[in-house]
């Protein structure tokens, strides 16, 4: 499906870049001919994640707190400085824990909505205002995740993610005039290094409430990633799709988590 060099000499930028699904991103973006810039808060993590992803082609490293919109302007000050432009955005950062909604801290509620909502904002108007609105081209994936029937046992960003999905929607329209373009990817229950804080009690057995009985690869969000950002998908804008097989039409989506959380 994906052509040799597809995105040969496109500008990527890929926040979360540094593990999980926003290194995979990263990493399929590589290797069909990106030039890809990973940014992170975390100094190490990155350093890390640039020496492996090297072997698939130019990566380059960018720390930055996505909550703060000096160092989100200090990001796109340097990528212009490097690259003179830039042609999609991923807007992968993010996190979250698990808990029920009666036991979350008006600190916790909050840290989630900066981190999920208004530091996704933050990133995405500021690389409009320097890279996409005066070009008048440009590309916007938003990582979101399964809201489709809300987010028992994360109310936090489960209202966080709710929010991008609308900005997505609403952004498709306002800058269509800039010609950009603005999706979302919404994964269900993926197999990756975010789950590595989540209490073993709560993974245990959970593929049973999956339609196919198995999670999702960070691969299997990566792809349609791609799609999106794509010519393939010149005429797609405004959408939310889905990648979790099926989970959000079927099963139970609190029984088990609610025996570890509450």
């Amino acid at each position: 499906m994906f052509q040799e060099n597809l995105f040969k000499d496109k500008i990527v930028l890929v926040t979360g870049g540094g593990s999980g699904i926003g290194y995979t991103i990263a990493k399929q973006y590589l290797a069909l001919g990106a030039i890809v810039y990973i940014a992170s808060r975390n100094a190490q993590k990155i350093e890390k994640a640039i020496t492996e992803l090297k072997e698939f082609g130019d990566v380059r490293s960018a720390i930055a707190d996505i909550r703060e919109p000096e160092q989100i302007q200090t990001l796109a000050d340097q990528i212009k400085a490097e690259a003179g432009r830039l042609d999609i955005l991923v807007n992968n950062a993010g996190g979250q824990f698990p808990s029920a909604a009666e036991n979350i801290s008006f600190n916790g509620f909050r840290a989630v909505v900066t981190n999920n909502l208004i530091g996704t904002f933050y990133v995405t108007q500021i690389m409009a205002k320097t890279f996409f609105i005066p070009q008048k081209e440009g590309n916007i994936v938003n990582i979101i995740a399964n809201i489709f029937r809300g987010f028992p046992g994360m109310v936090h960003t489960g209202a966080a993610r709710a929010g991008v999905d609308n900005m997505t929607k609403t952004l498709a329209i306002e800058w269509v005039r800039y010609n950009i373009r603005v999706n979302a990817i919404a994964p269900g229950i993926i197999r990756s290094s975010g789950m590595d804080t989540y209490p073993p009690a709560i993974l245990k057995g959970i593929e049973k409430s999956i339609p196919n009985n198995r999670m999702g690869t960070t691969d299997e969000v990566a792809y349609p990633v791609l799609f999106l950002s794509s010519p393939m998908a010149s005429y797609i804008s405004g959408e939310t799709l889905y990648v979790d097989a099926g989970n959000r039409l079927w099963g139970d989506q609190w029984q088990g988590w609610s025996e570890s959380l509450t």
